[in-house]
């Protein structure tokens, strides 16, 4: 079987249709505009930080669409509360964590399943803020074609707000973030024996 040979040049590619976003969304700067909040790193909180933004949103009466990804039938208190608040949408992708699946296909097939309702809410000038909590697993495991994903950030509705969670962001999904923050693990109590607790991780 003859081996596919990648356009030398899709970086580049890449980078440029990213800098001309980019620059274009700087020249602007004094509108009011959607932001794309990326968070990212190997420390706890990257999701809680955009639970907090939803609460900030519907504390405005703004609409909310979130899809989480790699969550799985693990119950949480936010899925409780959230899902009883009127103006937000709560989307969970069907399969839970890849590395319970242990079946590539059936991640992939999940993971383009939830990605068709988080594409949805992109498209939605009527969702004002949308969550997409821990995208960044299925752009490391190329469950996801990232160009494609890319592409769909860069087209959603101008003043739509966007954040994004998970380790180990891409450079592309860094270059396009508005705000990137990394949060850094210091210590953790997980790795001197104490379990997750209600309220705190679930």
């Amino acid at each position: 079987m003859a081996k596919t040979i990648k356009d030398p040049n899709l970086h580049q590619k890449r980078m440029q249709a990213i800098k001309n976003h980019v620059d274009k969304r700087i020249a602007n700067a004094q509108e009011d505009k959607g932001t794309f909040v990326l968070l990212t790193g190997n420390g706890k909180g990257k999701s809680s930080s955009a639970l907090g933004m939803v609460a900030r949103a519907l504390g405005h009466n703004l609409k909310v669409g979130v899809v989480q990804f790699l969550k799985g039938d693990w119950n949480t208190g936010e899925i409780d509360f959230f899902r009883t608040q009127p103006g937000v949408e709560w989307q969970i992708m069907p399969s839970g964590f890849t590395w319970e699946t242990q079946n590539r296909e059936a991640d992939i097939e999940s993971s383009q399943q939830a990605w068709q309702m988080a594409a949805r809410m992109l498209q939605d000038a009527s969702v004002d803020l949308v969550v997409l909590d821990e995208l960044t697993y299925l752009l490391h495991y190329e469950y996801l074609n990232e160009d494609d994903v890319l592409a769909a950030l860069m087209a959603r509705p101008e003043n739509q707000h966007l954040v994004v969670t998970g380790r180990g962001a891409s450079d592309a999904l860094i270059a396009l973030a508005d705000t990137v923050s990394e949060v850094k693990e210091v210590k953790h109590a997980f790795k001197i024996g104490i379990k997750a607790q209600k309220g705190l991780e679930f």
